[in-house]
């Protein structure tokens, strides 16, 4: 993932950033003049389906680059992708080597040996177009489309969390490990809140509406989101539930869900930038369906404890005319294990050494 991620940023820091012309973001928008909002028998929008929000758009944008892209930057991203995927979809030698130890390459490219075949990825092929502008990052607030810089308070706990890891090490106990390991979350922000895309795959989501319910199920550890529509009493400060306690409203077309109560569990293990966050923090997520295969997702978050300023952005969520199967994550899930019983073999072998 990180690689994957690198690489994007890395060739679409290399470009001039500029805007699109109003011809081509109409066109890039898909909407359609004759289109009516569907809406619940209850009178709201009917946001119900499969959605995605997978993109080749990183969360924060390359330095030198302006929020919007430019046709030929356009043009230049998804060419690289096209590439990166023609190229780890070659089928691997069954004569190749043993890989060497520590190889990280996550796509069978350039005579990697230590990767996927890209058939077992969907990072994403084409740049997030929002409002029918191609967008260079999902991050849109602050204006330069980076996440804030960390308080004090958050520095010391990313270096607290640093220095715990260091001691105990990665590979300690099963605690140890991230939650998406262990089946208990989706991998990055996948699940949210706020929902971001994890740029591996499975960037997949079905919801389901009631008149005092919304039900967002991801397809990555099949995380399943309920959010309560009202202003009901908050949970207590210590329960914190995976996901958070969060609750809709409806104001206009939009529906609005506030989210508290993340569990620092989660927010340490699974953001994308550690630590993830404080007890503090809080986000506001806003869905506004704006044409047949488009859902606008907004987010805010706001956590004083851990960066200096709030942070936000943008993510076109697009219909997923697809089915979304079980994602049974602890069935045949050996990795856990294995990665436990080998760093135990790396003590005996240091053991035996020292002795």
């Amino acid at each position: 993932m990180g690689y994957r991620a690198s690489l994007l940023a890395l060739c679409a820091a290399t470009l001039v950033a500029g805007p699109v012309s109003l011809s081509a973001a109409q066109a890039a928008s898909g909407a359609s003049a004759d289109w009516v909002m569907p809406r619940t028998p209850a009178g709201h929008p009917d946001l119900q389906g499969n959605w995605t929000n997978v993109t080749a758009t990183p969360i924060q944008r390359p330095e030198g680059q302006g929020p919007v892209l430019t046709p030929d930057q356009v043009a230049a991203i998804e060419g690289m992708r096209e590439r990166i995927v023609e190229a780890g979809a070659v089928a691997s030698d069954p004569d190749r080597p043993p890989p060497e130890a520590g190889g990280t390459n996550p796509v069978c490219i350039d005579g990697a040996t230590t990767c996927y075949n890209y058939v077992y990825w969907d990072a994403g092929d084409r740049v997030a177009i929002y409002n029918g502008e191609p967008r260079s990052s999902l991050i849109t607030n602050p204006a330069n489309g980076q996440i804030p810089p960390l308080t004090p308070a958050g520095a010391k706990q990313a270096a607290a969390l640093q220095n715990f890891s260091t001691v105990l090490g990665d590979y300690d106990h099963p605690e140890s490990r991230p939650l998406a390991e262990r089946c208990f979350m989706s991998y990055g922000s996948n699940a949210g809140p706020p929902m971001l895309p994890n740029y591996a795959y499975n960037n997949n989501y079905t919801i389901v509406q009631t008149p005092d319910h919304i039900l967002i199920m991801t397809e990555m550890v099949h995380d399943a989101r309920i959010i309560r529509i009202g202003s009901g009493p908050r949970l207590p400060e210590h329960i914190r539930p995976w996901m958070g306690d969060s609750w809709g409203h409806w104001e206009g077309d939009t529906l609005v869900i506030e989210t508290t109560n993340l569990p620092l569990a989660q927010l340490n293990k699974h953001s994308y930038i550690y630590p993830g966050g404080s007890e503090q923090m809080s986000v506001v997520e806003r869905l506004t369906r704006v044409d047949e295969n488009t859902i606008n997702y907004e987010f805010t978050v706001t956590d004083p404890g851990t960066y200096t300023a709030p942070w936000g952005g943008e993510v076109p969520m697009k219909a997923l005319n697809d089915l979304i199967y079980e994602y049974a994550c602890h069935e045949g899930n050996y990795a856990l294990g294995n990665v436990l019983s080998g760093a135990r073999y790396q003590e005996r072998v240091e053991a035996q050494n020292r002795n």
